[in-house]
């Protein structure tokens, strides 16, 4: 059980993480992603797309036995983390990955 609310919290960041980059993308923003510090829109728009992928497999495959309240619960928690931790984290326009030089 714990294992699959691990899961959950992992579905609901990658889930809440492809928001930005598919709105500046489809928008026709630049928006950092992993592979550079501005990335274009296309690029944005295809790294929300491999998170959304990334969520629906994970969601698709894990084992939905037990409370389905509590895989809710686990799945908005993680969106919320990354959610707090990627607002403070642009809110500095200088903002950048560590392997961004």
């Amino acid at each position: 059980m714990s294992f699959t609310v691990i899961i959950f919290l992992v579905i609901g960041f990658l889930a809440f993480n492809s928001i930005p980059h598919l709105v500046k993308g489809i928008t026709g923003q630049d928006h950092m992603t992993p592979f550079a510090q501005r990335s274009g829109p296309v690029v944005n728009v295809l790294w929300g797309n491999a998170n959304l992928i990334g969520a629906w497999i994970l969601w698709f495959f894990v084992q939905t036995d037990g409370t389905l309240l509590t895989k809710w619960i686990a799945f908005f928690i993680g969106g919320q983390i990354i959610s707090i931790y990627l607002a403070n984290f642009w809110k500095d326009p200088n903002a950048k990955l560590p392997w961004h030089k």
